[in-house]
């Protein structure tokens, strides 16, 4: 059975397109200031910033798998994860994505790819071993939410920009120990130097770039929720499993923790959930409010909640 509309959000493309269109509005006053007082040549930066974005777009998922230790598993290899995954996108629409699996013992899971075509959803072997067949598929079901969304191609595209201005910044302090740059307008006695107008707009640009991110990548976990819980039918599974996988992660070691805490912003639950920053910091919703959310699309459904 196919369910119509499971998982698109108006709510989260209005985000992605302003997110998108104001990190790359920043970036291009970024340049224009690098271009006017440092004399950067047009077309060098264009190759660079071009290069790189290509780069990005057509390796984000080699290098997320890489990043996790996750390897691909065929039919033969996994049966019964890629029998789930099938039915799951059947029942979404969703063409069937690339499958991995984490040698970990960490609960857990994560979706990557820049289009549902050239997807990727991978589980930890902690993940499997300590759900039921029903809560991993609302797991599954979640990811294949950011794939059908699309967030996680916005998310990665995002982050360059937040990582180009921290590169950036780091570049303006490195040149302010040396005396600045040669060649700009700031050259004269009277003028700014430019390490230091170099640095304060790399510092502007991350700090925005680091709360749009937040943002988005808070409400993208919401509506992928929401989408497990449509295709599912079952928003309990969901909440079982985000309270099994939370609970999991608590009785890992801090060694295996560290080893795949650079996938926090893409996992189902972050390594470090229970840190007590404030909630603008996180880049996931508290798992409370998640709950409540999910007990009220139950209530919606028609469905007891405990």
């Amino acid at each position: 059975m196919q369910r119509k509309n499971f998982g698109r959000d108006r709510g989260l493309s209005l985000r992605m397109l302003f997110t998108g269109g104001l990190l790359g509005l920043l970036y291009v006053v970024f340049a224009l200031v690098l271009f006017y007082y440092l004399n950067f040549g047009l077309a060098p930066m264009l190759v660079i910033v071009v290069g790189l974005g290509f780069f990005q777009y057509y390796t984000s998922a080699k290098i997320a798998l890489a990043a996790s230790g996750a390897k691909i598993v065929t039919a033969e290899q996994a049966p019964e994860l890629h029998a789930m995954v099938e039915r799951l996108c059947a029942m979404a629409n969703l063409p069937k994505p690339q499958i991995a699996v984490v040698d970990s013992d960490v609960p857990n899971a994560f979706a990557t790819g820049r289009n549902p075509k050239h997807a990727v959803v991978a589980v930890t072997q902690g993940l499997w071993r300590r759900l039921e067949p029903q809560e991993i598929e609302a797991v599954l079901a979640h990811e294949l939410s950011h794939v059908a969304n699309r967030d996680v191609l916005v998310m990665t595209v995002a982050s360059f920009f937040a990582m180009l201005a921290a590169l950036l910044t780091r570049f303006g302090l490195y040149a302010g120990m040396f005396g600045g740059f040669g060649g700009g307008r700031s050259n004269n006695n009277n003028s700014t130097p430019v390490w230091l107008i170099v640095t304060l707009v790399a510092i502007i640009t991350y700090a925005i770039s680091f709360i749009l991110i937040r943002t988005i990548s808070r409400y993208r976990e919401y509506a992928a929720d929401r989408g497990s819980a449509i295709i599912t039918g079952a928003p309990e599974n969901l909440m079982s499993a985000l309270q099994k996988i939370s609970s999991g992660i608590t009785q890992i070691p801090q060694r295996d923790l560290r080893e795949v805490q650079g996938m926090n912003a893409f996992f189902i639950i972050p390594t470090n959930w229970k840190t007590n920053m404030s909630e603008w910091m996180m880049d996931h919703p508290p798992l409370e409010k998640r709950l409540a959310a999910l007990s009220e699309i139950a209530r919606e459904m028609g469905k007891p909640v405990s």
